[in-house]
């Protein structure tokens, strides 16, 4: 066997394992967006619908709930940061952000109540921050776990780029994280009709599960999913090679 092909299996290797643990994540995703969307009337990761709601609510004179979907904005944000502090040098990032969700799930789960409302509602924001930084990219193609609008629009480029001849055999994973999250988005509100706020329990265990199985993960795996920042010793070299 050439090193070529050798270096071709494990590429296939590491993006099927990549898929579908964003396949996996994104309906957790799906499924903990639904269903928070349910029990507190307002988006928990769409942040421009919350954007959107909040200019209305101000402009209705509804200034608690606007402050309200505001304070949502910056936990989503808050929950992005923590995501990146949480796997900071972790050999296994990806199994340490889940382990993060899924406590957050937990103590949202258990928030019940009506005067706990408003924080369980930004505990299921906070978790759904905090799972976007336990894949960015697969093979170097990023990827959206809880945003799936700009995977959507990466998906009609390629076509687009297909048709036109420009043909990368990448561009269709970005469809994967839109499927899981419709699929888990169908299942969670299903399941919050069925148990209510119970649902976030399920979702809690399946964050659970997937962290687990994530664990076996070989740690060098999960270190790829992140986007690495260009070193500091490849910026000066960049900048001595301008003019």
């Amino acid at each position: 066997m050439t090193i070529e092909r050798r270096r071709r299996i494990i590429r296939r290797r590491r993006t099927a394992i990549g898929t579908v643990l964003v396949a996996a994540i994104s309906f957790l995703a799906g499924m903990t967006d639904a269903a928070g969307l349910l029990i507190a009337g307002s988006f928990v990761s769409f942040m421009s619908g919350n954007t959107t709601r909040a200019a209305v609510a101000l402009a209705d004179g509804q200034t608690e709930y606007a402050v309200i979907l505001l304070g949502a904005l910056l936990t989503f944000v808050a929950g992005n940061a923590l995501g990146i502090i949480v796997a900071h040098n972790a050999s296994r990032r990806t199994f340490r952000v889940l382990s993060g969700v899924t406590l957050i799930l937990a103590a949202a789960a258990a928030s019940t109540g009506q005067d706990l409302a408003t924080v369980q509602f930004y505990g299921i924001v906070l978790a759904m921050g905090l799972v976007n930084a336990a894949v960015e990219h697969i093979e170097g193609l990023p990827i959206g776990l809880t945003y799936v609008t700009g995977g959507l629009s990466r998906f009609g480029r390629g076509i687009g780029a297909w048709i036109v001849g420009t043909r990368r055999p990448d561009w269709a994973m970005q469809i994967i994280p839109w499927l899981g999250m419709a699929a888990g988005g169908i299942c969670g509100a299903f399941l919050e009709r069925a148990l209510g706020a119970g649902v976030l329990w399920l979702a809690c265990t399946l964050s659970a599960i997937i962290a687990i199985v994530v664990f076996f993960i070989p740690p060098r795996l999960q270190k790829r999913h992140a986007h690495r920042p260009p070193s500091h010793a490849s910026g000066l070299r960049s900048t001595r090679a301008s003019p």
